[in-house]
């Protein structure tokens, strides 16, 4: 949370805003904690290890089902191809902000 609105962890816990070398310590732990995440799945390869106290089978799939994403291929799939290059994004809107909404 601190790094997402870039304020010292110490504020986040009340204090009066300013960096302290705590604060500074903590964020470059999480920066490296973080580089070490995979972007796909979000897990650490330690996690996985068991030389470094993982575990193989540290984690199970699971399959999980978004309407939200559905909709989004769906409607992808009927772009013409005139209009499917890059930079082309699909949006979900509320229903009562659509302008075609009656």
């Amino acid at each position: 949370m601190c790094e997402k609105y870039r304020i010292p962890h110490s504020q986040l816990l009340g204090g009066d805003g300013r960096w302290t070398a705590l604060d500074r310590a903590k964020a470059l732990a999480w920066a490296e904690w973080q580089r070490a995440v995979c972007p796909e799945c979000h897990t650490r390869l330690e996690e996985w290890d068991q030389g470094r106290g993982g575990d193989p089978h540290a984690y199970v799939t699971d399959t999980l089902r978004c309407p939200g994403c559905e909709l989004i291929e769906q409607e992808r799939d009927h772009v013409p191809g005139d209009r499917s290059g890059y930079g082309v994004k699909i949006q979900l809107l509320p229903r009562h902000q659509h302008r075609d909404h009656t």
